[in-house]
């Protein structure tokens, strides 16, 4: 999972800087593959977003890309104590620990004067994770944000650690 994490980081930099500027975040389905397991990325259009994002998770189940990590992006609303947020959600695999799986939601919110703020991550999902480090893994998940060229310039501008 300490992989996938920094894939999931990285794509997750670029779905924020998507929806920065106001506009929506198409389903995304990354992974990493090919002998130099390089980053790959498909955007998933299909008529509606809840389809894509179903698209994507039987993708990220069955893994015909054959990644060894891969994540899977989208935007939902999420209740939180504060209230409810606009989030990107990321779902995480690596297929060499097949029953694994991690969800981190990314808060964001948009003031009435148009100022984005992008919240802490929230892990909804740690399932079958046992042998990996939680703290790893987000320090990982934060490397991948900061390799981001464009992306981590939106995430440090607009982050508020309120949320």
């Amino acid at each position: 999972m300490i992989t996938a994490a920094r894939l999931a980081g990285f794509f997750a930099a670029h779905a924020i800087w998507s929806v920065s500027d106001g506009g929506s975040l198409v389903p995304m389905l990354a992974y990493t593959g090919g002998e130099s397991d390089e980053r790959k990325m498909e955007r998933l259009v299909a008529d509606q977003d809840v389809v894509s994002v179903e698209l994507g998770k039987q993708r990220l189940t069955q893994n015909l890309m054959d990644a060894g990590d891969a994540a899977l992006l989208y935007s939902a609303r999420i209740g939180l104590q504060e209230g409810k947020f606009e989030a990107v959600i990321v779902e995480m695999r690596t297929y060499f620990s097949p029953d694994a799986e991690a969800v981190l939601a990314i808060p964001y919110t948009r003031t009435d004067s148009g100022e984005f703020h992008v919240h802490k991550p929230k892990l909804l999902d740690w399932e079958n994770c046992d042998d990996f480090d939680i703290d790893a893994a987000m320090e990982q998940f934060f490397e991948g944000v900061d390799e981001h060229a464009e992306g981590s310039k939106v995430w440090s501008a607009a982050l508020d650690e309120s949320v």
